[in-house]
């Protein structure tokens, strides 16, 4: 353990869970303080570490403020919001966790499917028997899943979780990326273009990465393809969908839905053409927000001690 004397500071931006966070005070003066307080720039003159998660902005301005830095952590998976070249170019490792919510988004995927295909209330009062009867009708489910297609946009560490649960509750899948992705990890799904995805799935789901060319992806020629009852899921960034084109696509196409997790910019603007719609199901960016992802991604703090104790982190990105 440090001494009183000689320990590093660690700024910590945003939420992270007690235990880690006290595991890392008995070996760091840890100090939480807002990525939008006025008195992080102090604190900044004297860290040697800073942990975040998704709105603080590590860029090289932020960076310039903190001449003592070592590491920058990521109590997340995405990096979109940290510049790791310009970490890179101050000799600042970066690390985060990969992985540590992979399981809370595909459930939470797989929930969102459910949602659009299976209706259901829960009763809490009596019905005769007409009643009874009549609601039965009404809430039958026009397709199930396994008589669907889904479509995945993106077969990279989350993508191919959610082709392997997808693929228990047998529906036919196929995806579209970039890279080629080995055999032994697609479960099942096949490979096609673009073009063809968007035609036969009935389903589509998005988990790309956040780079610059990713911004827009999902845009008019996107959803002009698409099935026009659709059921469109995305929970990987929100600058990946055009709200525009998604909200127009919607409005034409009735019988489409789409679930969205993430938006750009959060918390949504409350000019968002995607407010007020029926068929636009929007939640608050919660698709990893399980206690055991959330704790998962807080114990990041050991990669922070590790590269001021002099070792090698385990998930380092720079």
């Amino acid at each position: 353990m440090s001494t009183q004397a000689n320990r590093p500071l660690a700024i910590i931006t945003e939420e992270l869970d007690e235990q880690p966070a006290a595991w890392l005070g008995e070996r760091c003066e840890a100090i939480r303080c807002a990525h939008d307080s006025p008195e992080l720039g102090g604190l900044l003159a004297r860290a040697s570490a800073l942990v975040v998660r998704t709105y603080t902005i590590v860029d090289d301005g932020l960076l310039g403020r903190a001449p003592g830095l070592k590491v920058v952590a990521r109590a997340g998976v995405g990096l979109d919001n940290i510049d790791l070249e310009a970490c890179r170019a101050r000799s600042v490792r970066v690390v985060s966790t990969p992985g540590a919510n992979t399981r809370a988004v595909v459930e939470y995927v797989l929930a969102m499917l459910l949602d659009a295909t299976r209706p259901r209330v829960f009763l809490d009062e009596a019905l005769a028997m007409g009643e009874w009867k009549s609601l039965r009708r009404e809430l039958e489910a026009p397709r199930q899943l396994a008589e669907m297609t889904l479509g995945i946009v993106g077969l990279g560490r989350i993508g191919q979780q959610v082709a392997r649960a997808a693929s228990t509750l047998n529906m036919s899948i196929i995806y579209h990326d970039l890279a080629e992705i080995p055999v032994d990890c697609r479960f099942g799904a096949a490979p096609v273009s673009r073009h063809e995805l968007l035609k036969r799935a009935e389903a589509i789901t998005v988990h790309v990465d956040g780079r610059p060319e990713n911004r827009g992806l999902i845009g008019p020629g996107w959803f002009g393809s698409m099935r026009t009852d659709v059921v469109f899921i995305n929970t990987s960034r929100g600058m990946v969908v055009d709200p525009q084109a998604c909200a127009d696509f919607l409005r034409a196409s009735p019988g489409a839905q789409a679930m969205l997790d993430v938006h750009e910019p959060e918390p949504i603007d409350a000019a968002s053409p995607l407010l007020g719609l029926a068929n636009a199901h929007l939640s608050p960016h919660i698709a990893g927000g399980t206690r055991a992802a959330k704790l998962a991604m807080s114990w990041v703090v050991r990669d922070v001690w590790r590269v001021l104790s002099g070792e090698q982190p385990e998930h380092a990105a720079v």
